[in-house]
């Protein structure tokens, strides 16, 4: 998907498109936990939907549950959300990220190329 070493930088309109792509990947992969989280809390706890959405961004951005859960399938429910939570913050992170932090490596390692061409 991204260039390798030996090709050129990619063009900052190219870039920006690209970046374009993942922020609506990690906008995705956001719409979709705490659609998990809502359903998942409404259903199992029997807590109204705006509550649900409460506990489920709160848990999604690593802020802790507000409401108390009272049932068992509720707190089973809560434990594997939170440790889905987790991985997909990390995942969301990456996705977003990940252009910038290649070009940024690609450019120095551009940039390293050359001064070694010109060295020699």
């Amino acid at each position: 998907m991204f260039e390798s070493r030996h090709h050129e930088l990619l063009p900052r309109a190219m870039f920006w498109r690209r970046q374009a792509v993942h922020a609506g990947f990690g906008l995705i992969l956001v719409v979709g936990s705490l659609g998990l989280g809502v359903i998942g809390y409404h259903f199992s706890e029997g807590i109204p939907w705006l509550d649900s959405l409460l506990n489920a961004s709160m848990i999604l951005f690593g802020e802790g549950p507000v409401t108390e859960l009272h049932t068992s399938a509720g707190k089973w429910f809560a434990s594997f959300y939170a440790l889905y939570s987790g991985v997909a913050f990390v995942t969301l992170v990456a996705v977003v990220f990940a252009p910038t932090i290649h070009r940024f490596l690609h450019k120095f390692h551009l940039e390293d190329e050359q001064e070694q061409e010109d060295d020699k």
